[in-house]
């Protein structure tokens, strides 16, 4: 894992396709600050995800696997960095960072059947789902429930299943 005192982090782009240095928001959450704004509009930005959304991944789940409550936004940002990753205009996952990258899904992976079991709110148990999904790799699944609204549920469902007809 990338050090987050590293020079390295200087020489990162985010989803911008320019430099971000994400150590600084990594520190605060790791403090306690809420930095999951600045995380969410440095590392990715309408699709396009850069060198320091993959490094930022493991720290993400070192960070959050201390903290005494997660929520949505870390399965949602591990999740939107991971789908994007497999789009073909973004940069691939470089080779320094691909074991260290995959240790923190399996991580993740942990952290989110341990946390699925107390959570009950639609927006992170669709988060965890998707990052669930991911992290066995199945991307399209896994995209499909990240992305999905309720409206496009009740869509598929009822095209598939007459749902709003046949179910209460």
């Amino acid at each position: 894992m990338l050090p987050l005192d590293d020079p390295m982090w200087k020489k990162l782009k985010g989803g911008y396709g320019i430099l971000y240095d994400a150590s600084s928001d990594l520190r605060r959450l790791e403090q306690g600050e809420d930095a999951w704004d600045r995380l969410w509009e440095e590392l990715h930005h309408q699709g396009d995800i850069g060198e320091a959304s993959y490094a930022a991944v493991p720290h993400l789940v070192r960070i959050m696997k201390q903290a005494p409550h997660r929520d949505w936004h870390l399965y949602s940002l591990a999740s939107t960095i991971e789908i994007e990753r497999h789009r073909k205009t973004n940069p691939p996952l470089p080779k320094w960072l691909e074991e260290d990258y995959t240790v923190a899904w399996a991580e993740l992976l942990d952290l989110a059947m341990e946390d699925l079991k107390g959570i009950n709110d639609f927006l992170t148990v669709q988060s965890i789902l998707g990052a669930m999904a991911l992290a066995k790799g199945h991307v399209k699944l896994g995209a499909m429930i990240s992305h999905a609204d309720q409206s496009e549920i009740d869509e598929i469902l009822d095209q598939y299943d007459a749902w709003s007809k046949v179910y209460e």
